[in-house]
């Protein structure tokens, strides 16, 4: 990869980017700690341990990039679009999500504890293995969402839609159910492990 489209190590605290295009670009190691990057378009790129602390990403359109064990801590990611993504080990805290539009993205391994997902369209996000702890997802749309594996100690499906999602039936038996829409598999599954019988 050509010198001018790799950033390894640097710090781009406070740089105002707004608006920024990048293609095929590779980050490691970087630091984006309050740096402006609303309405950034971003292609194939590709960011390693880099650091997203206040970090506004609002307006954003993100396709095809990953993100690996990256932090983002108090990011804003209002009306942002992120398109055929992942995210793999990366971790969110304090972030502003409500808005955020992560269409087909691979969230494996992601920690959100606690995050307030509401009413979020997750149709199809991969979940498998994350922290979901306490995540608040009440009324999201989860159908036919990876679930396998993710922690849903505490988590809040309130009224989500979780039809056609994989989900282990005892992480289900973790959480916080009431209205949520499952398919008669998952009833079924949710049932038996919370050691009902089945005749």
């Amino acid at each position: 990869m050509p010198e001018d489209l790799r950033a390894i190590g640097e710090d781009f605290s406070d740089a105002v980017l707004t608006g920024a295009e990048w293609d095929g670009r590779e980050f490691a190691h970087c630091d984006f700690t309050d740096a402006d990057l609303g309405l950034l378009r971003a292609r194939n790129c590709v960011f390693t341990e880099c650091t997203f602390t206040r970090t506004d990403l609002a307006e954003s359109r993100i396709r095809a990039c990953a993100f690996r064990s990256c932090r983002f801590d108090r990011v804003v990611l209002r009306d942002s679009r992120w398109e055929g993504c992942s995210l793999l080990g990366s971790s969110f805290v304090d972030c502003r999500l409500r808005q955020w539009k992560p269409g087909e993205t691979d969230l494996t391994l992601v920690g959100m504890g606690r995050a307030d997902l509401r009413g979020l369209d997750l149709r199809g996000v991969r979940f498998r293995e994350a922290n979901l702890s306490e995540a608040d997802l009440r009324r999201c749309d989860l159908r036919d969402a990876d679930l396998m594996g993710a922690r849903l100690l505490g988590t809040r499906f309130e009224e989500a839609d979780l039809r056609g999602a994989v989900v282990d039936a005892d992480g289900l038996a973790q959480s916080v159910l009431a209205g949520a829409r499952v398919d008669v598999n998952t009833a079924l599954a949710f049932a038996a492990a919370k050691g009902l019988r089945i005749d």
